[in-house]
């Protein structure tokens, strides 16, 4: 079964790390084969890191985007992991799971338990800054 997704007017996307624009009007997307994509709202700029759980969610989006340097952003992600957990005990059960997550290869659903315990919680949009919501039409991760 395909995976829908809609892209907002000149809202972009990474599939695969290419990056893919809509034009002037919301578009339905299917993608019909296993891809790692992240939409623009859902992606973290690094001039916007201003805390320890943004700087986590840094460097999974940077294994998930770039697996070709997963070696390297690996061993960023055990460094950043160990900070946090000395930064934020009491997220100790979803770093917990987000180690589970990221070593099991499943990046978007880390990726979205560590958009929770940004300053906001509830999923704050990477961009929350910025004003952009998060509201993903679907979850891509089964």
């Amino acid at each position: 079964m395909p995976l829908k997704f809609v892209l907002r007017p000149n809202e972009k996307v990474i599939i695969n790390g290419a990056v893919i624009g809509a034009g002037d009007r919301p578009g339905s997307f299917f993608l019909y084969n296993t891809a790692n994509f992240l939409r623009g709202r859902e992606v973290l700029k690094e001039e916007q890191i201003d805390c320890i759980e943004k700087k986590l969610y840094f460097v999974i989006q940077l294994i998930y985007i770039f697996p070709e340097d997963a070696v390297l952003n690996l061993q960023r992600f055990a460094s950043i992991l160990a900070e946090t957990r000395e930064a934020r005990p009491d997220c100790r059960d979803d770093l917990e799971e987000i180690e589970r997550l990221v070593e099991a290869r499943n990046h978007y659903r880390a990726l979205k338990i560590c958009r929770k315990m940004f300053k906001g919680g509830s999923e704050a949009s990477p961009n929350a800054a910025d004003g952009a919501a998060d509201s993903p039409a679907v979850d891509p991760a089964p």
